[in-house]
C-alpha cells in the first residue's frame, strides 16, 4: 500500500472575506457571517445530502489554500501569543501544517437550489476565505463531539472584543443585512495581535467594500467604506 494519498475537493466555500485579513481566527465566533458551499460538479448527486437537514452543525475539512508551505516546520508563533513565543505545531491550529489541512464547526442555516449548482449548503460562522476547497463534510454529533471538560491550553477564551462604531454615513454603504456579520468581524479584532497603533489605517475587503477603520484602546473607528 502505497504512503501517499491524494485527496481532491468536492466543494468550495464562498463568503464576503476574499482575504485572510479578517477571517475570524475560529470558527462560530462571528455566527452571522454567512458562507455557500458549491459543490463541484461530480459530487452534485442530491442524494449524497439526504437527512443532511436534520443536523443543526457540520464539520468542514478544508485546505488552508492561502498559507500553503513545501517544508515544515515543527514549531510556530501563535498570535494568541503575542508572536513572539513558540510552541509545536501540532499544540496550535496554525494554518502553516504539514497537510495544509483545517477542521471547523458551522451552522446549517439552510440548503438552497440552484438549477446550475444543484444543492448549495448555506453555513455560519465559518472561518474560510471566499474559494476555501472543501474536502470533506460530516455531521456534528454533540454528545460524541462536545467535551465541556476540556482544557483550552493558552487559548483558554476568545479573548478580546472591542466596540465598534462608524463615522456619519459610512455603515449605510454597507448592505443592511451584511451589516451585522461586518460588525462581528470588525469588533474580533481582525489586526494581527502585536501591532497597536491608534493612527494606522487598515483596510479590510468585505462584501466588495474596502473598509478602512482605525483602532484606538478598545474602540473600532470605520471612517470610510470605498
Amino acid at each position: 500500500m502505497s504512503d501517499d494519498f491524494v485527496i481532491r475537493p468536492i466543494a468550495r466555500l464562498h463568503s464576503d472575506l476574499k482575504e485572510k485579513f479578517g477571517v475570524p481566527r475560529q470558527a462560530g465566533i462571528v455566527e452571522a457571517l454567512e458562507g455557500r458551499i458549491v459543490f463541484e460538479p461530480e459530487y452534485r448527486s442530491p442524494d449524497a445530502l439526504r437527512g443532511i437537514e436534520g443536523f443543526s452543525h457540520l464539520w468542514l475539512i478544508w485546505q488552508f489554500s492561502c498559507a500553503l508551505r513545501t517544508e515544515f516546520s515543527p514549531t510556530v508563533r501563535p498570535p494568541r501569543l503575542g508572536g513572539n513565543e513558540r510552541v509545536g505545531v501540532f499544540a496550535t491550529r496554525s494554518p502553516f501544517r504539514p497537510n495544509s489541512l483545517g477542521l471547523s464547526c458551522v451552522r446549517l442555516l439552510r440548503l438552497e437550489t440552484d438549477a446550475q449548482l444543484g444543492t448549495v449548503l448555506v453555513v455560519g460562522g465559518a472561518d474560510l476565505v471566499d474559494g476555501t476547497p472543501i474536502f470533506d463534510i460530516k455531521p456534528y454529533i454533540p454528545y460524541a463531539d462536545c467535551k465541556p471538560e476540556a482544557l483550552s491550553g493558552f487559548a483558554p477564551d476568545p479573548g478580546r472584543t472591542l466596540g465598534v462604531v462608524f463615522l456619519p454615513g459610512v455603515e449605510e454603504r454597507i448592505p443592511a443585512e451584511k451589516r451585522e456579520a461586518l460588525r462581528g468581524v470588525l469588533a474580533n479584532d481582525p489586526r494581527p495581535r502585536y501591532q497597536d497603533d491608534p493612527e494606522r489605517i487598515y483596510g479590510l475587503d468585505f462584501a466588495g467594500k474596502n473598509v478602512k477603520f482605525r483602532v484606538e484602546g478598545d474602540i473600532l473607528t470605520v471612517i470610510a467604506v470605498e
